[in-house]
C-alpha cells in the first residue's frame, strides 16, 4: 500500500511529519505497510474486525433501536509513542495521581488545602461527586484512587495536555488488551519486528494491586468484581477482567452483609469478600447511605468499609476529583502537596462561576469548548466553532442559570493519525487514555487506549459518539526507534 500521498493537512500527525515523510518512530511501520500488495491492508482490516467479533469485544449502547450490543470499532494502523516521550508521560501521570490522592485524603479529613485558600471550600461542597458520608474514612494504605484513566491530547504543535481525569469507574482497558491480541494475529511480522512494550499483564497487575489492599493473613485476600449487570455499557469489560483475574463477577444481589462482614453467595455457600472492585457509581453502592432506591448495591456495605473489614476500589467519594471545575485547580493541587510544578499541563480553562471569566466565556462562546462539570462519555459538551446560533444561545442561558456547572476551554487542534477508510488512509483526530494502578506503588500501563474520532472533522472520540480505537505501541528504548 502506498502512503506517500497521505497528507497531515496542517495538523500534528502521530505517524507523518509532512506528505510522504514518516516520523522516525514510524519508519519501520510505514516501510512494512508499503511493501504489502495492493488491497492487502484493507483485507487485514476486515480480518481484524472479524477477530474482534470472534473475541466478543463489544460495548452496549443505550437508546439504540438497532440493538444494544456493538463491536467496538477498531483501526489496524497503530499509534506509536517513542520511549523518551512515554517516560515523560509516565512521570507526569504518577505526579498527577499522587497529588490527587493526597487531595482526596485531605478534603475528607482536615481540608488543609481549603484553610490555606488554595481551593475554595464551596467548590468542594457543591461538587456532585463529594460525599459527606466519606468524611473521616481511611482507605487501606491511604489510597483512594486505585484505578484511574487520564485522557491526554496533543495540540497543533504536538504539545501534550491533560484533557480530563477519570477516577470513579474508568473504562476501556479491556479494549487495550483486545486490540493487542488482534494486532498480534493480524500483523505478526510487523509486530514482532517492532516489539512494543507489553500490555497483556495488566489483569495480573490489577489483581496484585487489589490483593495488596486486602487484609494481611495466611491466605490471599478474596477479591470480587461488582458489576451493575449485563445491560451496563461496559459489561464486557467487567466480565473480561473478572475472568482474566480469576475472581468472581458479582451483582449486588450476590452480596450480603452479615455479622459486620461482606459475603458473596456461591454454589458452596457464603464466602467472605475482602476486596471489592466496584464498577458502579457511589450513588448506588449502599442504599442505607446513598440512594435509598438503589437495587445495585449492598445494604450495610459502607459500615463494613468504615470498619476496615473490606477494601473498595476505587474508594467512595473519589468522584470529586473528576469534577471538571476541580480539574482547573490541579496545577495548584500539585504545587501544594508535592511542591512541584505540573509536568503535563491542563488545557487552558475558564471557570464560569467566576464573574469576569464567565463574561469572557459568553463573549467568546463560538470559539470555545464548553463542558458541564460531571458529564462523561462525550455528553455535556458544546464545541463552539461547530455549534449553531440557536445552540450557542441555549448554552449561554444554561451558563447564566448555573455557572458552577460549566467550564470553557480553548478549542484544541487535536493531533491526528492515519485511519483505514475502505481502501485508503485518511487522517482522524485521536486522544490517549493511559490506565494507572495505585497500590504498593504506582504503575502506568505502557500506552493505553488510543481513541479515534472516526467521523471526518469530529473532535469527539468517545465510543458512545461513534468513535473507535487503535492499538498503541510504546517503544522499549531509543534504540528501538532505529529498526
Amino acid at each position: 500500500m502506498k502512503l506517500d500521498a497521505y497528507d497531515p493537512e496542517g495538523f500534528y500527525d502521530e505517524l507523518f511529519e509532512t506528505v510522504g515523510k514518516p516520523r522516525p518512530r514510524a519508519n519501520l511501520l510505514v516501510q512494512n505497510l508499503e511493501s504489502m500488495p495492493e488491497g492487502e491492508l484493507a483485507r487485514r482490516q476486515l480480518a481484524a474486525e472479524k477477530a474482534l467479533f470472534d473475541l466478543g469485544i463489544t460495548f452496549n449502547v443505550y437508546n439504540n433501536q438497532a440493538g444494544l450490543e456493538r463491536i467496538f470499532p477498531f483501526d489496524v494502523l497503530p499509534r506509536i509513542i517513542e520511549a523518551m516521550e512515554w517516560d515523560f508521560i509516565e512521570r507526569g501521570l504518577k505526579q498527577r495521581i499522587q497529588a490527587l490522592n493526597l487531595f482526596l485524603d485531605d478534603i475528607y479529613h482536615d481540608q488543609r488545602i481549603v484553610r490555606d485558600g488554595v481551593v475554595p471550600g464551596e467548590l468542594i461542597q457543591s461538587a456532585s461527586g463529594y460525599r459527606k458520608a466519606c468524611k473521616g474514612l481511611n482507605p487501606p494504605w491511604g489510597v483512594w484512587c486505585h484505578i484511574t484513566g487520564t485522557d491526554l491530547v496533543k495540540d497543533a504543535d504536538g504539545k501534550l495536555y491533560v484533557l480530563e481525569d477519570n477516577i470513579r469507574c474508568p473504562s476501556g482497558v479491556s479494549y487495550v488488551i483486545g486490540n493487542r491480541q488482534v494486532m498480534k494475529r493480524t500483523f505478526p511480522q510487523i509486530f514482532g519486528a517492532f516489539n512494543p512494550r507489553p500490555v497483556e499483564d495488566y489483569p495480573s497487575r490489577l489483581l496484585d494491586m487489589l490483593q495488596f489492599m486486602g487484609p494481611r493473613g495466611d491466605h490471599a485476600p478474596v477479591v470480587a468484581l461488582l458489576t451493575p449487570g449485563v445491560y451496563n455499557s461496559a459489561y464486557f469489560e467487567h466480565s473480561f477482567l473478572a475472568q482474566q483475574m480469576g475472581v468472581e463477577l458479582v451483582t449486588g444481589s450476590d452480596l450480603i452483609v452479615r455479622d459486620g462482614w461482606l459475603y458473596m453467595r456461591t454454589t458452596r455457600g457464603f464466602r467472605r469478600v475482602d476486596v471489592l472492585y466496584r464498577r458502579i457509581d457511589d450513588d448506588f453502592l449502599d442504599p442505607k447511605i446513598f440512594r435509598s432506591d438503589s437495587l445495585l448495591g449492598v445494604p450495610g456495605l459502607m459500615d463494613v468499609y468504615r470498619a476496615g473489614r473490606v477494601a473498595l476500589a476505587n474508594a467512595p467519594g473519589t468522584g470529586v476529583a473528576d469534577d471538571k471545575v476541580i480539574y482547573a485547580y490541579v496545577p495548584q493541587i500539585i504545587r501544594y502537596y508535592l511542591g512541584e510544578e505540573i509536568l503535563i499541563p491542563n488545557v487552558e480553562t475558564h471557570l464560569c462561576w467566576i464573574p469576569e471569566q464567565q463574561a469572557y466565556v459568553l463573549e467568546h462562546l463560538s470559539e470555545l469548548v464548553i463542558k458541564t462539570a460531571n458529564d462523561s462519555g462525550g455528553y455535556g459538551v458544546l464545541i463552539g466553532p461547530h455549534a449553531t446560533k440557536e445552540k450557542l444561545s441555549e448554552w449561554a442561558d444554561r451558563i447564566r442559570d448555573n455557572p458552577r456547572n460549566f467550564i470553557a476551554q480553548r478549542t484544541l487542534s487535536l493531533s491526528r493519525s492515519p485511519v483505514m477508510m475502505g481502501e485508503r488512509c485518511e487522517g482522524r483526530h485521536v486522544d490517549l487514555r493511559p490506565f494507572v494502578l495505585y497500590g504498593r506503588d504506582i504503575y502506568v500501563m505502557p500506552g493505553g487506549l488510543t481513541r479515534v474520532a472516526l467521523k471526518k472533522g469530529s473532535l469527539v472520540v468517545n465510543s458512545s459518539q461513534g468513535g473507535g480505537s487503535k492499538d498503541t505501541w510504546v517503544q522499549h528504548s531509543a534504540a528501538t526507534a532505529v529498526c
